[in-house]
C-alpha cells in the first residue's frame, strides 16, 4: 500500500513538473487566413519551369551551344560525364 501511495506522489510531482515546464498554448486558431495563400501557392508556376531566366544565364548557354558546334569532338566526353 505504502508503495502506491509513494508512486501516486511521484506521479503527481512528476506531473506538476511538466506542467509547469511546457507552456500551454492559448491560441488555436491561425493568425491570418492561409487559404489565400495557399491558391496563390498552387496558380504559381512550378520551380524551374518558367522561361524567366537572368541574361548570364543565357549568355552561359549560348557558350555551350557555340562550343558544342565548333568542337563536335566533346559531345562523346560530355556523354561519358552525363
Amino acid at each position: 500500500m505504502t508503495n502506491e501511495k509513494e508512486n501516486d506522489k511521484e506521479l503527481a510531482r512528476l506531473r506538476k513538473t511538466l506542467q509547469s515546464a511546457v507552456s500551454p498554448i492559448i491560441q488555436l486558431e491561425p493568425q491570418r487566413d492561409l487559404w489565400s495563400h495557399l491558391l496563390q501557392r498552387i496558380e504559381e508556376p512550378p520551380f524551374g519551369m518558367s522561361l524567366r531566366m537572368p541574361w548570364f544565364d543565357w549568355a552561359l548557354l549560348g557558350i555551350a551551344a557555340a562550343a558544342l558546334l565548333f568542337f563536335p569532338a566533346v559531345l562523346p566526353a560530355l556523354f561519358y560525364h552525363l
